[in-house]
């Protein structure tokens, strides 16, 4: 009796499913962009309320609009893993509730540039591979 390999296949996740493993993770990258380049920032992440606090090494001023958050944690020796991204309107943090945003973002080194951004998720999406059976 003779088995078909397995095979990776990516299966797409959206909502609640790529949120969850979003929410669980303390760090990620910030991705935006400043003068027509693509700019990714390591940073550490509290979800809360509906929105992502983030804080990284950035300008307030170079993230404009919109940003989209990334994370993984990918296993390649056995092919498992996830990614999720959020991505939406990107706004720095009231200076009335900054004292709250560092406490919740705390244990990270800081700088002149760090920056406390909110991101507003419109979008929540993921991957993960799972094994499956070539036909």
């Amino acid at each position: 009796m003779s088995t078909a390999p397995a095979t990776l296949r990516m299966v797409q996740d959206s909502g609640a499913e790529a949120r969850w493993p979003l929410e669980g993770a303390g760090s990620g990258r910030l991705v935006f962009v400043q003068r027509d380049l693509t700019v990714v920032r390591p940073a550490p992440h509290v979800w809360e309320f509906g929105r992502l606090m983030v804080r990284t090494p950035a300008q307030a001023a170079a993230v404009r609009l919109s940003a989209t958050y990334y994370v993984d944690e990918v296993r390649a020796a056995t092919g498992t893993g996830w990614t999720a991204a959020a991505a939406g309107p990107a706004g720095i943090t009231d200076p009335n509730d900054a004292a709250h945003d560092r406490r919740s973002l705390a244990g990270w080194s800081r700088s002149p540039h760090d920056a406390i951004f909110r991101i507003h998720p419109q979008t929540v999406s993921g991957f993960r591979p799972v094994r499956g059976t070539e036909s």
